[in-house]
């Protein structure tokens, strides 16, 4: 039997959650266990189901999402959580992927990403598609100074792992990557989860956001 990842929809739209429901109702490893119409809402519900993702939308009433985001990380941090946003709210992304998100997803996203975001985060990793990851770097505020901490840890980076991080800060996707350095996939995982651990970052997103504050990008 196929394991199901049981999932919490945090969205104050109706429609959204009716449409988000439709999707998911259309994935055999996906239960939604519970609905909630704001962020205090989605904080009780999480504490009263215990679902394995917590899709929350940014904006809410009662208690927006980031602040449900800090709370459900400080007391369900097994619980992964998932963003739901629009282009027009890119600095609440960064806020939302530095205090723990697994990951973001926009509103408008192709169908098949919603399940795989899910699947990714039930599974510890980050689902930041490419293109998305390119657009919020390029919507982003310019980069402060760099610090003594971004210096070393691109200084920590093997050459072929600077060179896999500046690939990703541009945009690239993992297989795009390992076409252009000509080796397989799994060395570009085996790569990122190196140069993941090395500099202290999470998901794609943080990591590109490091490379533009190191100058990599220049």
């Amino acid at each position: 039997m196929t394991h199901q990842i049981r999932v919490l929809l945090a969205d104050d739209d109706r429609l959204v959650r009716a449409a988000i429901e439709t999707i998911l109702r259309a994935a055999d490893d996906v239960e939604l266990i519970a609905q909630a119409g704001d962020g205090r809402q989605a904080i009780d519900l999480t504490l009263l189901n215990r679902p394995d993702v917590v899709l929350l939308d940014i904006r809410m009433p009662v208690l927006d999402g980031l602040a449900a985001l800090r709370e459900i990380r400080r007391i369900a941090p097994a619980v992964h959580v998932v963003m739901l946003t629009t282009f027009g709210e890119d600095d609440y992304v960064a806020q939302a992927l530095n205090a723990g998100a697994a990951g973001f997803l926009l509103k408008d996203s192709a169908a098949d990403e919603l399940p795989n975001a899910i699947r990714a985060a039930a599974a510890g990793e980050a689902f930041l598609s490419p293109k998305v990851t390119r657009q919020v770097l390029n919507r982003l505020p310019a980069p402060p100074a760099v610090s003594p901490e971004d210096v070393a840890a691109v200084e920590s980076l093997s050459s072929r792992e600077r060179e896999v991080l500046i690939l990703l800060a541009q945009g690239l996707s993992n297989a795009e990557i390992s076409a252009q350095l000509f080796v397989t996939e799994g060395t570009v995982k085996t790569h990122l989860y190196r140069v993941f651990t090395k500099i202290g970052c999470e998901n794609r997103v943080q990591a590109a956001m490091l490379a533009q504050r190191a100058g990599l990008l220049n």
